[in-house]
């Protein structure tokens, strides 16, 4: 058996695939709205003890093509530390096609063109990026630690190395007094990088976070779900990719399940917002069935 530290936390996307804890917590782990790795100190693995992991994970799941690196942002680990997990876990898992991580901003950044490189070329082809939001100024509000420039910059650079992006827009995180700037402002991140995959969710504070999070504003207003689904309304229409996006908003948050590619579905995707909006809510996801 494995004994994992939890909190253990993956994408949904991964639910079905083997998960393998590189890392413990979170190497940034300042964030206002997040409260994932708050009761953890972030700390890299002991190799030979992954080793043990993936043979016992091997031994448990031999057909298994996809692995996921936890926790929060397993690209911090230095690169040869990294190579060396992904070339034993290619050894120990022959159908191997994919392996993944959360990733930062910063992470990116630290990494050489060639380290990139050489890491997809050891399958680690898919990153979970969290964008959150565009706006420099919400950005340091939360206290992100990168820019929009920075987040640019990183996306692409990941990209060129030809590694996939999964990244998630978090709605309503500028509250009342900044969706403007917030929605127009992440748009055009959007619109000048290259990712394969976006999400949007809605902003969900739990206890342990509100606090700390609200202090970093003014007069913060947190938005109900017709405003959240306008922010939704006015991201699709100010969204012009320069690839083809498969864009999703279904997590748990969210008041209104969407599922497209764009451009292709965009409209489509705007009318079907525009309908909820239209109905109210009859159209939402009742709040008891959501969570963050």
């Amino acid at each position: 058996m494995i004994n994992y530290s939890f909190p253990l936390y993956r994408p949904p996307a991964e639910a079905d695939n083997v998960i393998l804890q590189a890392t413990y917590g979170c190497s940034h782990n300042q964030c206002t709205f997040c409260s994932m790795y708050k009761t953890k100190k972030y700390q890299i693995r002991e190799i030979s003890d992954l080793f043990k992991d993936i043979d016992t994970l091997a031994a448990l799941y031999p057909d298994a093509n996809k692995v996921f690196l936890g926790d929060g942002d397993a690209l911090s680990l230095p690169t040869e530390y990294m190579i060396t997990v992904l070339q034993y876990l290619k050894r120990s898992f022959p159908r191997l096609s994919r392996v993944s991580v959360y990733a930062t901003a910063q992470n990116v950044l630290e990494k050489s063109e060639e380290e990139l490189r050489l890491l997809q070329a050891n399958l680690l082809n898919l990153i979970y990026f969290g964008i959150e939001t565009g706006n420099d100024g919400l950005l340091k509000k939360i206290n992100k630690g990168v820019s929009a420039k920075q987040i640019i910059e990183s996306l692409n650079k990941a990209s060129a190395a030809k590694i996939k992006i999964s990244a998630t827009v978090i709605l309503g995180i500028g509250g009342e007094e900044y969706t403007a700037e917030h929605i127009k402002d992440t748009a055009a991140i959007i619109n000048a990088s290259t990712i394969n995959y976006l999400s949007t969710l809605q902003l969900g504070l739990e206890n342990d976070v509100k606090e700390r999070f609200l202090k970093c504003f003014e007069h913060f207003q947190m938005l109900n779900d017709y405003q959240i689904l306008d922010e939704q309304k006015r991201f699709l229409e100010l969204l012009h990719p320069v690839n083809k996006v498969i864009f999703r908003s279904n997590h748990a948050s969210n008041a209104l399940h969407l599922a497209g590619t764009l451009p292709k579905d965009t409209m489509r995707l705007l009318d079907e917002v525009k309908f909820a909006l239209a109905i109210g809510e009859r159209a939402f996801i009742p709040e008891r069935f959501r969570g963050f």
